[in-house]
């Protein structure tokens, strides 16, 4: 299984660049691990590279699991009631 972390802001001053870098990592294994741990910020278009990424694994059949949820993240999804719509253990400390 490859890892990947993505740091700092997911928004949408960085959602492009993020969008190239997730993509090329989703050419890397069928299962995948996407560390949220250092994201600092995310607003809606950080919130839709997730889910376009859950859905482009899906459509190819890979497996792509987000862990260590940083609080902005959590806040995110929490409030757009999405928390269990990815389907990834979540753990709060």
């Amino acid at each position: 299984m490859n890892s990947h972390a993505i740091s700092g802001e997911l928004t949408i001053y960085t959602a492009a660049t993020e969008k190239l870098q997730l993509q090329n990592f989703l050419e890397s294994d069928d299962e995948l691990e996407l560390n949220l741990s250092q994201v600092s910020e995310l607003d809606s278009a950080g919130l839709q590279i997730l889910i376009l990424m859950k859905q482009e694994a899906l459509r190819r059949n890979k497996k792509l699991h987000y862990t260590m949820h940083s609080k902005a993240v959590l806040e995110i999804l929490e409030m757009c009631n999405l928390t269990a719509s990815f389907g990834d253990q979540v753990i709060l400390t």
